[in-house]
């Protein structure tokens, strides 16, 4: 389903925004319900393609039929998110029919509940957000993004909200940041007490994330792009990160989740999964494996979002800065099928950013670079 905002409210690069979900039926009547990210409408094909994999298999075989479907997929190359994000989609399904046989929630089958309530953090580019945020929910922590002027951004949130707040930053492009220069932003942000780092540099270059590591004295976050364990394996084995943010719809589902967080806790890396483009399926599953893993760190989560996404399903509200484990059986959510058949997808990919958005050296939009050396260096990287 179309789960952007046009174009008009001053969002292109949200605007072909999808939520892909898909529905497991079994013989017994019982339906779980997963959701995949990643390429919303690519995954769709793939689901397509894996239906004749999962088919006449027991739904309680859970790592038996993901096992499957990765040997499957395998034999057309290495398994990139579009095709993670659909073995996403049916896993996160499989836990959810599970829970639903057995009448009680997933994270009890993921060992219980180490926490009642998981801390969430939101998004702010203003000082007026912010104090909007902290008003409304009582958040305790709060993301800015963007890589203009990053060091004076932070230093206006930290003035509004004072220090009980944590602050995090996203530095990710486009364009990214080169490696000097996201080492330069992040020595310019040590004097704010950040929570993380997150992407200063191009998730394709692990070595750039290495030493950008070794020489900011911030918690570096990353691994939202990638999938399977496998994706983020020398990101936790060698300490690249000090917070793994996998993407709930893309890293391959609830079980790679779980396996991930042992990895993390093996070298005391704490979990904040990514999820602010995702929809909200993704996010119940979010939720489950938080409340019972022992290295949760904090939910990212889209505050104020299109009103499609109260329709669809019910939401777990914010309150206090927290975010209440649910215990229905399974996930313990449903969509509203009406709602989806009601914003129907329109497309895929739009052009991120806008042209005078401060991301891209002034004239250099229309070039769309990944990477981009930053100019007036004075202004855009002085110490705040």
């Amino acid at each position: 389903m179309a789960a952007g905002v046009s174009q008009a409210q001053g969002s292109s690069g949200w605007s072909q925004r999808n939520w892909c979900f898909v529905k497991v039926y079994t013989d017994e009547g019982i339906v779980g319900i997963g959701e995949g990210s990643g390429w919303p409408r690519v995954v769709q094909t793939a689901l397509e393609d894996l239906r004749a994999i999962v088919v006449g298999e027991d739904p309680a075989n859970i790592e038996r039929i993901w096992q499957k479907m990765l040997v499957t997929t395998m034999g057309n190359g290495m398994t990139g998110t579009p095709g993670s994000g659909a073995m996403n989609a049916i896993d996160m399904a499989l836990w959810d029919i599970k829970g639903k046989a057995l009448n009680t929630p997933v994270w009890n089958l993921l060992g219980g509940k180490m926490r009642d309530k998981i801390r969430a953090y939101g998004h702010a580019g203003t000082p007026e957000r912010a104090l909007e945020l902290v008003d409304k929910y009582g958040l305790k922590a709060l993301k800015t993004g963007g890589v203009h002027r990053t060091a004076d951004k932070v230093e206006a949130l930290r003035k509004a909200v004072g220090d009980d707040v944590d602050l995090m930053v996203d530095a990710h492009g486009p364009p990214w940041h080169s490696t000097k220069d996201a080492i330069i932003v992040g020595k310019s942000l040590e004097q704010f007490n950040l929570l993380f780092y997150e992407d200063p540099v191009p998730p394709d270059n692990v070595e750039a994330l290495r030493r950008v590591q070794d020489n900011v004295d911030i918690p570096i976050a990353a691994g939202e792009r990638h999938s399977h364990i496998w994706g983020v394996r020398r990101l936790i084995e060698e300490e690249i990160v000090d917070v793994i943010q996998p993407d709930t719809g893309r890293i391959g589902g609830i079980s790679q989740m779980m396996k991930l967080s042992a990895m993390a806790e093996a070298h005391f890396i704490s979990v904040a999964p990514h999820s602010g483009s995702l929809g909200p399926i993704a996010e119940y599953a979010a939720i489950h494996i938080l409340a019972a893993i022992p290295n949760a760190l904090i939910l990212e989560r889209l505050h104020d979002d299109v009103p499609a996404r109260y329709e669809v399903v019910p939401e777990i509200p914010t309150v206090d800065g927290f975010i209440e484990v649910p215990d229905a059986p399974g996930l313990g959510v449903d969509i509203d099928e009406d709602v989806v058949a009601a914003n129907p997808s329109h497309g895929n990919t739009s052009t991120p950013g806008r042209e005078g958005d401060g991301n891209y050296e002034p004239g250099t939009w229309n070039e769309h670079v990944y990477v981009q050396t930053r100019y007036s260096r004075q202004a855009n990287l002085r110490g705040g």
